[in-house]
């Protein structure tokens, strides 16, 4: 890990246990950001901060689909660092089953609440904290959220996080906060049961993170859009 540093902004990560969520904190302290871990999976979240140590990472145990856990986390989060510069907005899941008549409904509950639900959940209980730093509010969406899936839930749901961030970032605008939505293409991460060598890493995205936070305070990086070169 570099030990360049630049800053000491606090930026909280929800998904943050593994994939791109993991890798973004690593490479966020390896810039000087503090981070804040969020995911359901508390052994990996206490794997994380050992590695990043205690002064650099804190993690809070949270499912973004319930909201009241959400509300906590960030309570918890504000009261160990004392402010929150950035959300990391990158919690979701896809579906077991492709197409509609195929589909499962309780699959698709479990899906939608962390990939629409935990978004709004997100949002609502961390902007008041990002108002008070004119902080930045990023999204995990996906190129499919930008393009036609033959009958796919998980990508309308990815169509969810798309236009849920360009409206957001109007709203924020009125404040002085930016909201940036990234759209990876297929990101090689525990998301799939065979490792994808061939497209996105983490670190790909990781990169994308913080290149929208590295911007200047006169500009706003409203979107990302990453495919893989090959």
């Amino acid at each position: 890990m570099s030990n360049e540093k630049t800053n000491d902004k606090v930026i909280a990560i929800t998904g943050a246990s593994s994939g791109i969520g993991e890798e973004t904190a690593r490479q966020l302290v390896g810039k000087g950001f503090k981070v804040a871990l969020l995911a359901r999976s508390e052994d990996k979240l206490k794997a994380l901060v050992d590695e990043l140590g205690e002064d650099n990472a804190f993690a809070v145990k949270a499912d973004v689909s319930n909201f009241d856990e959400v509300e906590k986390a960030f309570k918890d989060v504000n009261k160990h660092f004392d402010r929150i510069d950035g959300i990391f907005a990158n919690a979701g899941r896809g579906a077991k089953a492709a197409g509609i008549e195929k589909g499962d409904v309780e699959d698709w509950d479990g899906m939608l609440g962390a990939n629409v639900n935990g978004l709004l959940y997100t949002a609502k209980a961390g902007l008041p904290y990002l108002r008070d730093t004119k902080g930045h509010f990023i999204i995990t969406s996906s190129v499919a959220g930008r393009i036609a899936l033959k009958g796919s839930v998980y990508g309308a749901s990815k169509w969810f996080a798309y236009g849920f961030g360009q409206n957001l970032a109007e709203e924020m605008r009125e404040w002085g906060g930016r909201c940036t939505t990234i759209c990876p293409g297929m990101v090689n991460t525990p998301f799939f049961d065979e490792p994808k060598e061939d497209k996105l890493q983490p670190a790909d995205i990781a990169k994308s993170v913080l290149f929208a936070l590295s911007a200047e305070d006169s500009a706003c990086v409203r979107e990302v859009y990453v495919m893989p070169a090959n």
